[in-house]
């Protein structure tokens, strides 16, 4: 027992050390411009969409009002892990407190499982708008489309803070090297010294329900809107249907995607290297693809978006 309590102090007085994949000083300087440019795109693109589908009054439909919410995710889904890379880089320090990396595993955790159900509400208001367009602005009411945003972070919150309670009450080995360049659950995991069984229970729980039923939710309707697109006479009107939808699409893709396989895949020490590289693409790539899939594929968008600037 004071063995246990004594690994438990070293962890909470030194904190974890991230082993970014830059691992070669020579490499640092070169990493945190990379890292600063995608950051710095990652702002830009996000608050140029958010603000777009304010100030614009043609994008005030549940579609946009959608992509606004996931837009404010995006911009704080990478603040909570680029901007300790970046001073990592800068710093060539990859030291985190224990305090701090409970904080970016709570909120890492937390954005990402309210960003897939977010995903498979904007799901929802493109199946709405395809398969019933008479009923749309009845059914897709901004009451229910508040509900769904405010229900999804009430669902999430709670949740996400058992299970960051239950990972940092685990005893830690006296190895603190995280083999990751943020706090997540599987590496913690593997630093614990006992039985991980009921974290283990408690994180493929909370996959099935803020993944893997969001995505099942998201596939479903994805198989109705094609089934009445293709229901449509024309070939241009099957085209406009479909071009509401791939922007959406191409999102689900990348982020579910890349959180499948490293979630969900068996971690070897094989695998390690390839989970980090991985895990870049749903919380940095995919934030950074964001703006420019709605942009380049939405034509609404992009009217909306040279409005603004010819405006400036």
């Amino acid at each position: 027992m004071s063995q246990r309590k004594g690994l438990e102090n070293l962890t909470v007085e030194s904190g974890f050390i991230l082993l970014a994949f830059c691992d070669h000083s020579s490499l640092q300087g070169l990493c945190f411009t990379v890292f600063l440019v995608i950051y710095l795109v990652v702002l830009t693109g996000n608050s140029l969409i958010a603000l777009i589908t304010v100030v614009d009054s043609s994008l005030h439909s549940p579609m946009y009002f959608f992509l606004r919410n996931l837009s404010f995710l995006e911009i704080c889904y990478t603040s909570v892990t680029l901007p300790k890379m970046l001073v990592g880089f800068l710093m060539e320090d990859g030291r985190i407190s224990f305090l701090g990396c409970a904080a970016q595993l709570y909120f890492l955790v937390l954005l990402g499982s309210i960003e897939g159900l977010l995903l498979a509400a904007m799901a929802y208001d493109r199946y709405i708008a395809i398969c019933h367009p008479l009923h749309y602005t009845l059914i897709t009411s901004r009451g229910l489309c508040i509900s769904l945003v405010v229900g999804s972070w009430m669902a999430v919150v709670p949740v996400q803070v058992g299970q960051t309670y239950q990972v940092f009450t685990l005893p830690f080995c006296a190895s603190h090297d995280l083999h990751h360049f943020f706090c997540d659950v599987p590496p913690l995991l593997e630093l614990a010294c006992a039985d991980t069984f009921w974290n283990q229970v408690m994180l493929y729980t909370i996959i099935l329900v803020f993944a893997i039923l969001p995505f099942s939710f998201i596939v479903i309707s994805y198989i109705k809107i094609i089934t009445a697109i293709l229901k449509i006479p024309s070939a241009l009107g099957r085209h406009k249907a479909f071009s509401t939808c791939s922007s959406h699409l191409g999102v689900v893709t990348l982020f579910y995607g890349s959180a499948t396989v490293v979630y969900l895949k068996r971690r070897s020490r094989d695998s390690v290297d390839t989970d980090k590289y991985l895990s870049l693409f749903y919380t940095i790539v995919t934030p950074m693809f964001n703006p420019v899939i709605y942009s380049l594929r939405n034509k609404e968008v992009r009217i909306a978006l040279k409005r603004l600037l010819w405006t400036k």
